[in-house]
């Protein structure tokens, strides 16, 4: 058991999220109980999440993927006065952690990437906007494209779309997980093989066949699974917790 705010403070100093300009708050979104010893992960506090973190009897959910976002409706209405609803009355804590969650150097979502599909991380790509949060490094042997599309749909248990951008086989790889299809452009500069995001825009294609650069969209929750994952886990050998990742299910 670990109160509130010594688990936020840790969580703080080892995720630093005050060096992201995100789309949501990070850290605790939703105060319940002052101690911690029950925690639940996922990738997005849906209410499937959070039925079976209430099933699980946890006081505390941790996600990827949080409320409050830029720009959206700020009422309390509907489906976020039923997530709500839930959370208050049993006095859960919800705690998300977005972009520093994705670049975390050993928990992250990129670095739990790399280490599923046995990439050696060379270092971050420049020119995203953020500190390291997306990534490029080497395979320790060439392989065909098809090769690298079974890797990842073993790793992730989900087939990749896949653009063909050249006819060379694959030794460098630029990654970043969920919607970070944009960042194509910053590494086809510098001259990569190919790289993975999690979605795919229409422009996507376009400029994956007009760069030279094999593209990999692997699905955004699918690239996201790992990263709270590994956090849960060091969380709970750190601090003596009951631990239980739940993947609920989205094929986007």
């Amino acid at each position: 058991m670990i109160s509130r705010t010594e688990c936020l403070s840790y969580l703080e100093t080892i995720l630093e999220p005050d060096k992201f300009q995100d789309y949501c708050p990070n850290g605790l979104q939703v105060a319940g109980r002052e101690h911690i010893s029950t925690l639940v992960t996922g990738v997005t506090a849906s209410q499937d999440l959070l039925d079976a973190a209430l099933d699980l009897e946890a006081d505390t959910i941790l996600v990827h993927h949080g409320y409050f976002w830029r720009g959206e409706d700020p009422r309390v209405v509907g489906i976020k006065q039923r997530r709500l609803k839930q959370l208050l009355m049993n006095d859960i804590n919800l705690i998300a952690y977005h972009l520093p969650l994705d670049a975390h150097a050993v928990m992250g979502n990129n670095a739990q990437l790399a280490k599923l599909l046995e990439i050696d991380i060379q270092d971050s790509i420049p020119g995203t906007g953020e500190p390291n949060l997306a990534w490029y490094g080497y395979l320790k042997s060439p392989v065909t494209a098809q090769e690298f599309a079974d890797k990842i749909s073993r790793a992730l248990q989900r087939s990749p779309l896949f653009i063909e951008g050249h006819g060379r086989q694959i030794k460098s790889i630029g990654w970043c997980g969920g919607a970070a299809q944009a960042y194509i452009e910053q590494a086809a500069a510098l001259g990569l093989d190919a790289f993975i995001s999690g979605e795919i825009s229409e422009q996507t294609v376009h400029l994956a066949r007009e760069l030279g650069i094999h593209y990999f969209a692997a699905g955004h929750h699918a690239t996201e699974r790992y990263g709270v994952q590994a956090l849960g886990k060091h969380l709970a050998e750190k601090f003596d917790l009951q631990h239980q990742f739940i993947d609920i299910d989205n094929p986007a």
